[in-house]
């Protein structure tokens, strides 16, 4: 196994990673945002409402998008090991 090897495996399971967690944060980046301004025009200053709604919009989202990071998951794990008998050589 060379470096090149275990830095392209390093960078594609940080891909990987980054991929599958940005719907997520992207949701709750934007609820958050919208959540912010109505408590602002509201003058309603409490912490739970935000958290709430943060957490029921990521819930959301990771139900929708749960088949396809599953298949992204598979794939990705299915890719690694067929690739297992070359990078020991």
């Amino acid at each position: 196994m060379t470096y090149q090897t275990v830095v392209d495996l390093a960078q594609h399971t940080l891909m990987m990673a980054l991929l599958l967690s940005a719907p997520l944060l992207v949701s709750a980046l934007v609820v958050g945002l919208a959540v912010s301004v109505v408590q602002t025009v509201t003058q309603v200053q409490e912490q739970t409402v935000a958290f709430v709604v943060k957490l029921l919009a990521v819930g959301i989202v990771f139900f929708v998008l749960l088949p396809w990071t599953l298949q992204t998951s598979v794939g990705f794990s299915t890719e690694i090991v067929r690739a297992i008998p070359a990078m020991v050589r």
